[in-house]
């Protein structure tokens, strides 16, 4: 059976770390923690699971602590962590499994990172992420910030997802900090960074700068096409941001230049024209959602409700608003079929009997 390393880069988790490493105890044949300038008692816990403790000084550079993690990794496999991520019990049995199964041909295991949730626990948010590699392969990280492995060679994708699970909001302005010192040193961001950037400004609610910068990285081209479609989609919410809904949608139209439409866009459109009460084009446009394959394994963002339950919640309000009762009804329990628990479900449930009680 193959070994594996967990390598992790740390800095004030205690209140996360023990909950991490104790879901990965007895899974991983050797415990890296790499600190990089904890002032709590992060690495008092770290000791109390693994003896291979460094230190490393933060010069804001992820990559280049994730780089040092994985030199101090002996066995087959290295696998990161963040402090804040969990193996769950179902994920735990997967994981054993999958080491069991796993050959030394495989180079990389993929596998999925469920990083947001709804108000019962259900993934709103997954993609897949390079989570084991071969080790003494040369697969290294790059960037500073979003930072990525270099992959090489064969591939495996695992159903065995990790789970971001935050306690407390990490430092909302660390990574546009580590953007914009680079670009006053002068350095130049490949692609992948330059999306990111991106999207660091949108967040920030920096629309015109962040537009500017999304604009570049897509004509500039040579970027990957699932953060192309993602880049298309934030230049809508930046327009939208700056009062030109028009261009907005003709901004969403446009991420079909990259490939098939994804549901998630197709939803933003039918949200477009749902805020604008044009029913029949906003139902257009869920149905068109509905019709769109899920493939997790492209390695875009994913937003799972976008495949099920969001469009027929909203074909639900659509047919609602038409006149089409039974129609509503009907998309409202196909909405019940993907969230039983959902209160809009509930909503529409008790807005339909409240119109049979008038009658």
């Amino acid at each position: 059976m193959i070994t594996v390393s967990l390598c992790m880069i740390v800095r004030d988790e205690e209140d996360v770390l023990g909950r991490c490493l104790d879901s990965v105890k007895g899974l991983v044949d050797e415990i890296i923690v790499v600190d990089t300038g904890s002032q709590d008692r992060t690495k008092e816990i770290a000791a109390r699971y693994t003896e291979k403790l460094f230190d490393f000084p933060w010069i804001d550079d992820f990559a280049a602590a994730r780089n040092f993690s994985f030199e101090k990794a002996a066995c087959d496999y290295c696998m990161w962590l963040d402090a804040d991520d969990v193996l769950m019990d179902s994920a735990r049995e997967k994981f054993r499994e999958l080491k069991k199964a796993l050959t030394p041909e495989t180079d990389v295991v993929m596998m999925p990172y469920h990083v947001g949730f709804d108000e019962t626990g259900q993934v709103t948010f997954s993609y897949y992420r390079e989570r084991l590699v071969k080790n003494h392969r040369g697969m290294r990280w790059k960037g500073p910030v979003h930072e990525v492995i270099e992959t090489r060679g064969s591939r495996l994708y695992a159903d065995c997802p990790v789970t971001h699970w935050k306690l407390h909001p990490a430092d909302p302005d660390r990574n546009l900090r580590i953007f914009q010192g680079l670009l006053k040193k002068g350095e130049k961001l490949e692609p992948r960074q330059q999306f990111y950037y991106g999207r660091e400004l949108y967040y920030h609610r920096q629309y015109r700068e962040a537009l500017e910068v999304l604009e570049k990285y897509l004509r500039q081209g040579g970027g990957w096409v699932e953060n192309q479609i993602d880049a298309c989609r934030h230049c809508a919410y930046c327009l939208y941001g700056l009062g030109r809904e028009g261009d907005a949608l003709t901004s969403l139209f446009r991420s079909f230049c990259y490939d098939l439409p994804r549901a998630e866009v197709c939803c933003d459109i039918g949200q477009h024209f749902l805020d604008r009460q044009a029913w029949d084009w906003a139902a257009y446009w869920y149905r068109r959602a509905l019709s769109c394959e899920r493939q997790d394994g492209r390695g875009g963002f994913v937003l799972p409700d976008a495949y099920g339950f969001l469009p027929n919640i909203q074909l639900c309000v659509c047919e609602s608003h038409k006149g089409d009762l039974e129609k509503a009804k009907a998309y409202n329990e196909q909405a019940a079929r993907f969230k039983p628990d959902s209160p809009f479900v509930a909503h529409n449930w008790a807005y339909f009997a409240s119109l049979e009680r008038k009658e």
